[in-house]
């Protein structure tokens, strides 16, 4: 395959960033999408270029570090992890888009790379549980409603990608919040921060900028792992529910 791809090149988080223009040939369709942009580095560094700057770790759609836009939609055409996507997905002589993830929340570090860190912040106001650590409990100590074990394992399959951001035309958070908030609160484990956790865990997500949600939806259509809409409408029944007990 030959391809013709149009990057977004930025040196550092000051500068002025702008699409750059490359050609790259002898594409295979079983590549992914990360190692069709290895090979573009391979000829960009034998030329004497810079690099094009991009996340990644484990290249197996567990991490969520490959944070693309591609052809404006977040990862791709498929609803996977960018390292997931592969390239028999477009096809000869494609011009692709290449950006990244398009957040206030997400300032650009280099080229493709974002800093992400406020998913971070957003989990350590409040993604825990008050647990001795150690040895492991025993697994049936605690009895857990199936219905409720298998809603906490829906919303813990989140891998903080930064998708559901990209994704929404108002640059919200609500989808990774109310995962992370979710998951907890509907175990018994979670339940001695079940108040604290919602209230502080949304705080911090307005602290650090998100937009609002209008509940549009593009959040969980471009979800890899499928985290549903009304996780918003549990985390949001949540807070109103710690909001009015913090009031009593």
């Amino acid at each position: 395959m030959k391809l013709t791809l149009r990057v977004w090149r930025q040196k550092n988080a000051d500068a002025t960033g702008a699409m750059s223009t490359y050609e790259v040939d002898g594409i295979s369709q079983d590549m992914s999408f990360l190692e069709m942009l290895d090979t573009l580095n391979e000829q960009l560094i034998l030329a004497g270029d810079d690099p094009v700057a991009f996340d990644h770790d484990c290249r197996e759609g567990i991490c969520g570090a490959c944070s693309l836009v591609i052809d404006g939609d977040a990862h791709g055409p498929e609803r996977t992890t960018t390292c997931q996507l592969h390239m028999r997905s477009f096809e000869d002589g494609d011009t692709i888009d290449v950006e990244p993830w398009r957040a206030s929340a997400f300032p650009v570090v280099k080229d493709l790379v974002v800093d992400r860190s406020a998913f971070d912040r957003i989990i350590q106001a409040g993604g825990y549980i008050s647990a001795p650590t150690g040895t492991a409990p025993e697994a049936h100590a605690t009895p857990v409603p199936k219905p409720d074990a298998d809603f906490a394992f829906e919303h813990a399959e989140c891998i903080g990608c930064g998708a559901c951001v990209a994704a929404c035309p108002n640059g919200s958070a609500m989808l990774f919040t109310s995962a992370k908030i979710n998951h907890l609160n509907v175990l018994p484990q979670g339940a001695p921060e079940r108040e604290t956790r919602v209230l502080d865990m949304v705080a911090q997500m307005d602290d650090e900028g998100f937009g609002g949600c209008t509940l549009t939806g593009e959040c969980a259509t471009a979800c890899p792992k499928g985290i549903p809409l009304p996780s918003i409408a549990a985390m949001n029944k949540e807070w109103l529910r710690a909001t009015r007990k913090a009031r009593r």
